[in-house]
């Protein structure tokens, strides 16, 4: 049967309203492309499929990244917060982390208000069933399972957990890419027709709890931030009353509950091949590779102030039904428990990322970009930021505008990026501060001053945000030259003060730049010191101008290292270069650099596995080549010539 075409067209269309999706619609609207968002259900728009939780290690930084671009995720989640904390105190600035648990049924509701007010933004429901390509194989749009072909110039595509997808519980399976909804399967065989290729993954959820059958006097409190921090830089505070979670474990007996049924388990009974996340294993993953624990910690967390279900963090599984009640009886204040939802495995196709280009378009079908899970990463806040990098590209190319750049040593939103098309994963791919080698630099605090001007210049940023960073970056101007000027004597009265800290004490006139350089000591201990003109700044101010001066040396040895790895990256690599050609490469070599086809040396220096033989016997093929078109044979190091094209 021939498609109906519907009459409209749009210059972008995204298909999924998860949370690539929602940005990456809004990013392509609010840049003034007409835009259209398919999405299976509606009511689904911005779901939290998991645990309803925005940020943590390494994803707030995410979330402080896409905020600062112009995006939706930080001031939806401060929409629908009810219990912060901040992660990683003890340590320094750079890697301090919010974690912000959300009303689920609140941030959903928020997050599709937002989409369905914004302007030249259409939301359509249904499945997407295949792309529509022209004869050339590139996008002319997309044709749902009612036979609607909608026409686009551009498709970003983010089908999450759905593409091939299968429900599992115990032995029993389903297809869906979330319990209850349905699979994306012919989507996924084009894909796989048109020769991209494709990985098995593998993600998990818990069982809810009715709050109602918990003994909450025998757990422990979690209580969240007394005066919580909005997760947006510039934000309106939390909107919504604030909730404890609580915490338990799992018992020995717990662990034989799982032990006796493992061979009902789908991870190990063979049932699932895909790859799951390290950093979130099942509670059988646990159980059976750390048999010496005792115990394993659990946190209980409401989903919301409109539900009485609780999700039991740290217990992911895939067990059946009746194992999962028996294990879930042995814990301490849940003898009497009752589950809502039973928890499941998905196993889903995701493609190999290191098919895209830096700006997560597939060259293989031209218009096309994806993000998100189908990528093969996990979590909201890598999916958003992957969303927010597809609908920038996609306008780019409607607009004719150069892509957007995303340099690993300017953002996080760049390593997870040159992380996935460099990379790749044999396993879902989850931010980490680690995972940034210039992390110093990219902190939470300053995210805006490092990506506000770009989103204002893609088009993403509106006047009050921009007016609002504005005022916030002349408050750091005027903080900057107080505390160069400020300087402390040492009188009886500021002796005191400083040796009350316990972070020593002065032996002459010193600037008050200097003294807050003192790696143990808080402005806020000699407070009474600080000039009115600093005092007068909001708090967040002072607290980045006090990370800014304990962090300046380190960051100017960082900066080296940037411009070291820069100039590697002006050494750029042909699409179509014959690695076969080169000597002194072996076939382990030729295959990695033919799977990745790195945009430039640097790219081609972070490919896992490449030696740095094989990386020196590419500079140095580019550079015979250069100078022979150059007409020259003398010896020169090939890193120090740039903008060379092999």
């Amino acid at each position: 049967m021939s498609p109906w075409h519907h009459p409209g067209a749009w210059d972008v269309l995204v298909v999924g309203g998860g949370h690539a999706g929602c940005e990456a619609a809004l990013a392509a609207s609010r840049c003034g492309s007409r835009t259209l968002l398919v999405t299976q259900s509606v009511d689904r728009i911005g779901w939290m499929s998991c645990n309803p939780a925005i940020g943590g290690v390494g994803k707030s930084h995410l979330v402080a990244e896409i905020d600062a671009l112009g995006g939706e995720m930080a001031r939806v989640t401060d929409r629908a917060g009810v219990h912060y904390k901040w992660l990683n105190r003890s340590r320094g600035p750079a890697v301090h982390a919010l974690r912000v648990q959300c009303d689920k049924l609140a941030y959903a509701t928020a997050m599709r208000m937002v989409l369905e007010n914004q302007p030249s933004l259409d939301i359509k429901q249904g499945t997407v069933a295949q792309l529509w390509l022209d004869d050339t194989g590139a996008v002319r749009g997309v044709i749902s399972g009612h036979g609607v072909a909608y026409s686009a110039r551009t498709v970003v595509l983010t089908a999450g957990t759905f593409l091939a997808a299968v429900c599992h519980t115990g032995e029993a399976q389903e297809a869906g890419g979330r319990a209850g909804e349905g699979a994306a399967n012919d989507l996924g065989q084009q894909l796989r027709d048109a020769g991209v290729r494709t990985r098995r993954h593998k993600t998990g959820t818990c069982p809810r709890l009715d709050h109602r059958t918990i003994d909450w006097a025998q757990l422990t409190v979690d209580p969240g931030e007394k005066d919580p921090t909005p997760l947006a830089r510039h934000g309106a505070r939390p909107a919504l009353a604030q909730m404890d979670c609580h915490a338990a474990s799992t018992t020995p007996e717990t662990h034989a509950v799982i032990r006796a049924a493992i061979h009902r388990s789908p991870l190990f009974s063979g049932q699932i091949g895909g790859a799951g996340p390290r950093y979130c294993p099942s509670i059988e993953d646990k159980v059976m590779r750390y048999p010496q624990r005792e115990s394993h910690v659990l946190y209980l967390e409401r989903e919301g102030w409109q539900t009485q279900e609780v999700y039991l963090s740290g217990l992911s599984t895939s067990l059946p039904p009746d194992v999962q009640l028996a294990a879930v009886r042995t814990v301490a204040g849940l003898e009497q428990a009752e589950i809502v939802r039973f928890g499941y495995a998905v196993e889903y196709d995701t493609i190999d990322p290191t098919q895209l280009d830096s700006s997560l378009a597939l060259p293989a079908v031209p218009g096309l970009y994806l993000a998100g899970q189908v990528n093969g990463t996990s979590g909201y806040e890598e999916a958003a930021a992957q969303g927010i990098v597809a609908g920038l590209a996609a306008v780019a190319l409607v607009q004719g505008r150069s892509q957007p750049v995303w340099p690993r040593s300017e953002s996080y939103i760049g390593v997870l990026v040159d992380d996935l098309v460099t990379r790749g994963g044999d396993e879902p791919y989850r931010m980490f501060t680690s995972r940034a080698e210039h992390r110093l630099r990219l902190r939470t605090g300053n995210a805006d001053l490092r990506l506000t001007p770009t989103g204002r210049a893609l088009g993403l940023v509106g006047d009050r945000q921009m007016a609002i960073f504005e005022a916030h970056r002349s408050h750091l101007d005027v903080g900057r030259r107080a505390m160069a000027e400020a300087r402390l004597t040492p009188t009886e009265a500021t002796l005191g003060h400083v040796e009350a800290t316990g972070t020593g004490t002065l032996r002459g006139p010193v600037r008050l730049a200097d003294l807050l350089k003192r790696p143990d000591l808080s402005w806020r201990d000699v407070r009474m010191l600080l000039p009115d003109n600093i005092l007068a700044l909001p708090e967040r101010v002072i607290d980045e101008l006090v990370t800014e001066l304990r962090y300046a040396g380190y960051v100017d040895r960082e900066k080296l290292r940037v411009a070291r790895a820069q100039r590697a990256e002006t050494v750029t690599l042909a699409a179509d270069m014959d690695y076969r050609a080169i000597g002194g490469l072996s076939a382990e070599a030729i295959e990695l650099l033919e799977r990745v086809r790195p945009k430039d040396l640097g790219q081609a220096g972070r490919i896992p596995g490449l030696t740095a033989g094989a990386l020196e016997a590419v500079a140095i093929h580019i550079e015979v080549r250069r100078r022979r078109a150059a007409g020259s044979l003398t010896p020169k190091n090939p890193a120090s010539h740039g903008d060379q094209q092999a």
